[in-house]
């Protein structure tokens, strides 16, 4: 009788670990690294076990509960399907409300800044004349090629540092300025 008990908690407390990924998915409406979900939902805020988030992100890829794309960097990117939120719809009830309440904090405070974090990216690379060629690039959401991408060579390492971290800040600026005078003929 204890196992049976103890089965029905156990299958009751991964039902309610997998409604609490989708929830946090749902709430994001935007496609997640792995990494992303992992830091935001294990490290950053302690929502899972990160081996428990590890196994359920395969789980709800089997199910078609969430879908997995690769970016052209070959980062895989998961986004909640049709089907997981239909899912979610029928029972997010079983996610607690005090955790659905700090997810929905969680996610109105930094989806700006998580969703900035994978649409602009940067790389640089030292080149043999002692400079860096800094590599900025725009994505849209479960595209695997850059929308946008502009190179440009930095005197110093400091200087690609200080170029990537302001192009976090103005590569929307810089994007609707090529734009406007490039493409754009009205």
């Amino acid at each position: 009788m204890e196992n049976i008990i103890s089965d029905e908690i156990n299958n009751e407390e991964k039902v309610r670990t997998k409604l609490t990924l989708l929830f946090f998915m749902e709430k994001m409406e935007i496609p997640l690294t792995k990494n992303s979900i992992l830091d935001i939902c294990c490290i950053e805020n302690d929502w899972l076990s990160y081996m428990d988030c590890v196994a359920i992100i395969a789980e709800l890829c089997d199910t078609g509960f969430i879908y997995k794309a690769q970016n052209a960097e070959n980062d895989e990117l998961y986004s909640i399907t049709y089907s997981g939120r239909e899912c979610l719809a029928q029972l997010y009830l079983r996610v607690p409300y005090e955790l659905r309440e700090r997810m929905a904090e969680y996610v109105k405070l930094n989806k700006l800044s998580v969703k900035t974090s994978q649409e602009y990216t940067s790389t640089y690379v030292k080149n043999e004349d002692g400079s860096y060629t800094v590599t900025l690039r725009i994505y849209e959401p479960m595209i695997s090629t850059p929308m946008f991408e502009i190179k440009i060579k930095a005197p110093s390492r400091q200087s690609a540092i200080e170029a990537d971290q302001k192009w976090k800040r103005q590569a929307p600026n810089v994007y609707e300025f090529v734009y406007e005078n490039l493409v754009n003929t009205d």
